[in-house]
């Protein structure tokens, strides 16, 4: 909040933020590519492709690029993973394909999120289109949310050549690809750059700024369309749970990140000078290191249990604290000290392990901060989901689906966060979106079979 004490913008020498910001990982160029893929078994029973949500073929793409054929080698990334070039800057490969690489043993598995990079970033600079909308079915698909799960969605019903109609509340597609990721993660404007790529297919009208519940209702879409794929997300942030939080710097991280992305002008942005960040996940991290980077003196991770059970990555937490973050463990939120509106400290309660359960030690520490982030987990809010002929079935606070993401309504599917079962990581967003389609378009066969007799 700009009218928080201590909080203003513009922290950094002028010239200092594009240092700060500046991408994280420096890509790489074609020999460094060549050789890191060089250290590949090539396993013909990989663990990784295993590990990988989507089943990327990663020996195949890795010996392409070891071969010289690095848009080969995208078009196989892209054929498993059509938010491919996002995935290799944001999934954490460190805990999925990367820790199953056979090479670990050594220490160092294969870079094959940078190799994915590599791969990709050279089929989007040579501005070829490798894939085409499919023939014509005269079936119209509207899908909901242009995250990763509908753009997945959305790109496999065009290429199978169903017209799909992509709805977003927001001003531009992309969903927390353009909205909630690190700005030093994805620079250079990358996640509309591959948006325009996904809708280069051809077939998917793109409209924004349409909100379900508001602009459109299921039921109005369940009428015009043969079919629905709901890509929603997740739209809430969890409270706190302690008086008085609704004060003058206390915000969401997703928010926060959110303005940070889109800002013309980083120096424009307000930050203050002793940052507190509640949460131990992703978002947490990615808060708090743009915290600092933006200027903050001192940034403090507080998560309630211990660094084992953190959602952030141990590369993550490790960049926190290499980017002068301290992370404080076993401690959760108590109350706010707050003065004259504004929030001027946290007072944190320890806590400790009692046979598995979370219990409070009864000891408390103070930590100064005139700016909170809550980065401690979004919720769905089961609204606008009265399908006219039955209201969606939820589970666990989500949309219940079956293994291809059919929903309870025989004409709806959904995906990625918004759906019950989901791990809250793009890629299995993306996997969620191609499966559906795929159901989908299994669903709208029959018709376009007997259309055409």
């Amino acid at each position: 909040m700009t009218d928080a004490p201590d909080v203003r913008p513009g922290r950094l020498a002028p010239g200092a933020y594009d240092q700060a910001f500046a991408d994280l990982h420096d890509p790489f160029d074609g020999h460094e590519a060549r050789v890191a893929a060089e250290r590949c078994l090539f396993c013909h029973d990989a663990p990784c492709v295993t590990a990988c949500p989507t089943s990327i073929d990663i020996p195949l793409f890795i010996r392409q690029i070891a071969t010289g054929n690095p848009l080969g080698s995208a078009r196989t990334i892209l054929d498993s993973n059509i938010v491919g070039g996002m995935s290799a800057r944001v999934c954490p490969t460190e805990t999925l394909c990367e820790e199953a690489c056979v090479r670990m043993h050594e220490g160092k598995p294969v870079e094959i999120g940078r190799l994915q990079r590599y791969a990709t970033d050279a089929l989007m600079a040579s501005g070829r289109q490798p894939y085409r909308a499919g023939a014509p079915t005269g079936k119209r698909v509207a899908v909901v949310g242009a995250g990763p799960a509908g753009l997945s969605c959305a790109h496999k019903l065009a290429t199978l050549g169903h017209a799909v109609t992509l709805f977003d509340a927001k001003d531009k597609g992309g969903g927390l690809n353009e909205y909630g990721i690190a700005a030093y993660k994805t620079v250079d404007g990358f996640a509309q750059a591959e948006v325009d790529f996904i809708l280069g297919v051809g077939n998917i009208a793109l409209k924004t700024g349409v909100r379900l519940g508001r602009d459109v209702t299921l039921a109005a879409l369940r009428a015009d369309f043969d079919a629905v794929f709901l890509g929603l997300g997740l739209d809430a942030t969890n409270a706190l749970g302690v008086d008085g939080e609704a004060v003058s710097g206390v915000e969401d991280a997703v928010g926060f990140i959110a303005r940070l992305r889109q800002a013309a002008d980083l120096s424009s942005l307000p930050v203050g000078r002793r940052v507190v960040v509640i949460g131990g996940g992703m978002t947490a991290v990615d808060a708090a290191v743009q915290a600092k980077r933006l200027g903050a003196e001192e940034v403090t991770i507080c998560y309630r249990r211990g660094a084992e059970q953190m959602g952030a990555s141990l590369y993550e937490r490790e960049l926190a604290q290499t980017s002068g973050v301290l992370i404080r463990h076993r401690v959760r939120p108590h109350r706010l000290i707050v003065e004259g509106g504004a929030v001027r400290a946290v007072e944190l309660m320890r806590t400790a392990d009692a046979g598995g359960k979370l219990v409070d030690t009864g000891e408390t520490v103070v930590v100064p901060c005139d700016q909170l982030f809550k980065a401690i987990g979004q919720v769905f809010v089961p609204t606008d989901l009265d399908g006219a002929g039955g209201l969606l079935e939820l589970s666990g606070g989500r949309i219940a689906v079956d293994e291809d993401r059919k929903t309870s309504l025989p004409d709806v599917w959904a995906g990625g966060d918004c759906a019950a079962g989901g791990r809250d990581l793009t890629v299995v967003a993306v996997e969620d979106g191609k499966r559906a389609a795929v159901a989908i378009d299994r669903a709208l066969r029959p018709a376009v079979a007997a259309a055409a007799e």
